[in-house]
């Protein structure tokens, strides 16, 4: 079995700056990172590199689709690819970054998402990315932020297809949004059933509550036999 310490984290755009955000995802030493509102290629990479891990960005034709992940030697990307989700006239363009990881033969597909403000649209991009995902090859991590609680309607839809891996061993409230005083759980990690879970909490770090207006969701898990 191969831990992995993920996590998953709303950086607001990195307006409190790189150093604050990497500094409080350095102390909790993961080896995967999914970031939401990464935005600036640039600032994605000066926090890779503070990190000592590699990048893949959302880079696509006509714009960006803001998520990143990050991952730790000994773990590399095996292949990485952006995959732009439907358009909605007027709201920002969301999209899915994903990756297959892999170290010693292990491999692992991780997807970031972050889902919009509105109802209609987050029900029908949850539907995109489960198709996108149909038959793809287990162990899977799909994380990011989606705007609603456990009990929406698209965060249900993606719960009946994967594990909610803080429903299931999650420890505290969940409640990441906003960082100060939080009362929504939206931030989210689902795993494949082959993907064993551990500890799964809410970063409470000062240094976590002042770099953005989300908290990080941190979850230790194990992949392989």
């Amino acid at each position: 079995m191969f831990p992995l310490r993920v996590v998953v984290w709303n950086v607001h755009g990195f307006r409190a700056g790189v150093h604050p955000v990497t500094e409080a995802i350095a102390q909790l030493a993961p080896d995967l990172v999914l970031l939401n509102e990464a935005r600036f290629r640039w600032r994605v990479h000066r926090a890779a590199r503070n990190l000592g891990m590699r990048s893949h960005l959302g880079l696509v034709r006509g714009g960006a689709v803001p998520n990143a992940i990050l991952v730790r030697p000994p773990w590399r990307f095996v292949e990485s690819w952006v995959a732009p989700l439907s358009p909605t006239a007027g709201l920002k363009r969301r999209g899915v970054v994903a990756a297959r990881i892999g170290r010693a033969g292990q491999r692992v597909m991780v997807v970031c998402t972050h889902l919009g403000v509105s109802d209609g649209e987050r029900v029908r991009h949850a539907g995109e990315v489960t198709d996108m995902l149909a038959g793809a090859p287990a162990p899977l991590l799909l994380g990011g932020d989606f705007n609603e609680g456990p009990d929406g309607p698209a965060s249900s839809w993606i719960a009946g297809r994967y594990w909610d891996a803080f429903a299931r061993a999650g420890s505290g409230s969940g409640e990441t949004f906003p960082a100060r005083r939080p009362r929504a759980r939206i931030d989210y990690l689902f795993v494949t059933e082959d993907v064993t879970l551990g500890t799964v909490r809410v970063g409470d770090a000062p240094q976590m509550v002042d770099a953005s207006d989300h908290r990080p969701l941190i979850a230790d898990v194990e992949v392989g036999s």
